[in-house]
């Protein structure tokens, strides 16, 4: 029966990767404005427009879906007329390859910076997941992540995030934000580290506490979790070098109907 859900997994993979019929996004950030800042280990957040994007922006009450690491120029060049493969991420019908940065243009993105990383420790990161370029998608779980869009139920909030605990243990398997979350791990860098206090046995110093932290495991990762970590740093393109509102170039007429429209 192996192969038979095997099939059906990839069967339902397909139906869960293709895009919807929505309302068309005007990405926030432009694909020069990507380029130009975007560094080696960053984390791209997608706001992804496929069926499986719905329940998971649900399920983690977040804008984004999907996760890609940016690697910079690690790959081998290819054909000049060709755009270089600058992402790595966990596809739900290819498995984790590398991908153009022009893949995500045209939709809403958020650059995730892991602040005071190290140059040889981000390219342990990138070597990572470039290492991992290859692997199978991890099907594990993911007929109940299915059942999300039939409808989708009231999950209390407390069960979300292990609703999408996927993981089969797998070592050649990934999904998108755990593929990133092992990563990072592999040099101790923390995302969303569980955080308990050890108090001093000493009684002359009980107000004295010590934080400690445990690396919380790679399967309970979103990509959400990268937007809030304390220890990723949110860069904003279009502000990146610089802002001065009073350079925008306004639409005066549409202004005035706006105004008259209220009046």
């Amino acid at each position: 029966m192996g192969w038979l859900a095997e099939f059906a997994g990839h069967k339902l993979a397909r139906f869960l990767a293709a895009p919807v019929r929505q309302n068309i996004q005007i990405p926030l950030a432009s694909y020069e404005q990507l380029v130009a800042v975007l560094q080696p280990a960053d984390v791209l957040l997608v706001e992804g427009n496929t069926r499986l994007s719905a329940p998971i922006k649900y399920l983690t009450q977040s804008t984004w879906s999907h996760a890609a690491l940016y690697i910079g120029d690690a790959l081998p060049a290819r054909e000049s007329w060709r755009l270089p493969l600058v992402l790595v991420e966990a596809d739900l019908e290819e498995g984790v390859r590398a991908v153009t940065l022009a893949h995500y243009a045209q939709l809403h993105t958020r650059i995730c910076r892991p602040v005071g990383l190290s140059s040889s420790d981000r390219k342990k990161v990138v070597e990572y997941v470039i290492a991992r370029i290859g692997h199978h998608y991890d099907l594990k779980n993911i007929f109940d992540l299915a059942r999300y869009l039939f409808p989708m139920p009231p999950v209390p909030l407390r069960y979300r995030r292990r609703l999408l605990e996927l993981g089969s243990g797998d070592p050649t398997r990934a999904i998108c934000s755990t593929l990133i979350a092992q990563a990072f791990n592999e040099v101790n860098y923390p995302i969303l580290p569980e955080v308990r206090r050890k108090w001093s046995d000493d009684a002359r110093y009980a107000d004295c506490f010590a934080e400690i932290y445990r690396i919380r495991h790679y399967s309970l990762y979103t990509p959400r979790d990268f937007d809030i970590s304390p220890f990723f740093d949110i860069v904003k393109p279009a502000i990146k070098d610089g802002f001065d509102y009073r350079t925008l170039n306004w639409d005066h007429t549409y202004m005035d109907e706006i105004n008259c429209d209220h009046s």
